[in-house]
């Protein structure tokens, strides 16, 4: 059985939500990612913040990057899964969820992020187009 562990990305780290975004981005830039997850006072996940959330939610509402915070853009319940869980139900909760990326939790941390390109590197070709279809096919009906 293959699991969310064997798939995420290992060494994911955390923005803390009190952080402004414009360190936020350069986070992104030092780590080459997309996407940090969001931890409130005692590490636990409260969000995801994107680069998308970055420009589209700040920097074009003519918002301050430097005034807003990670928390200010946190909105939802965040997703996440256990390390153990099998892939198959990474895949539900992505599709479910029309979501791109899930945090990995194990004994309540965060141990990874399971990314697209994740999935793209370590699913079967059938198996990735199906995720595909159903994450992008419902996002384009909106």
């Amino acid at each position: 059985m293959t699991t969310a562990g064997d798939i995420m990305h290992r060494g994911v780290q955390w923005i803390p939500a009190r952080e402004t975004l414009d360190r936020a981005a350069q986070l992104m830039r030092e780590l080459n990612v997309g996407a940090l997850p969001i931890s409130d006072e005692n590490e636990r996940l409260c969000g995801i913040l994107t680069d998308r959330d970055i420009v589209v939610g700040c920097v074009a509402m003519g918002g301050d990057p430097s005034r807003v915070t990670a928390g200010d853009m946190a909105k939802g319940t965040p997703r996440w899964i256990d390390a153990d869980a099998d892939v198959d139900d990474v895949l539900h909760e992505m599709e479910e969820h029309q979501i791109r990326r899930l945090p990995v939790i194990e004994n309540k941390r965060l141990v990874g992020m399971i990314s697209e390109s994740d999935l793209a590197e370590h699913l079967a070709g059938d198996q990735l187009a199906v995720w595909v279809e159903s994450v992008y096919a419902r996002r384009a009906t909106r």
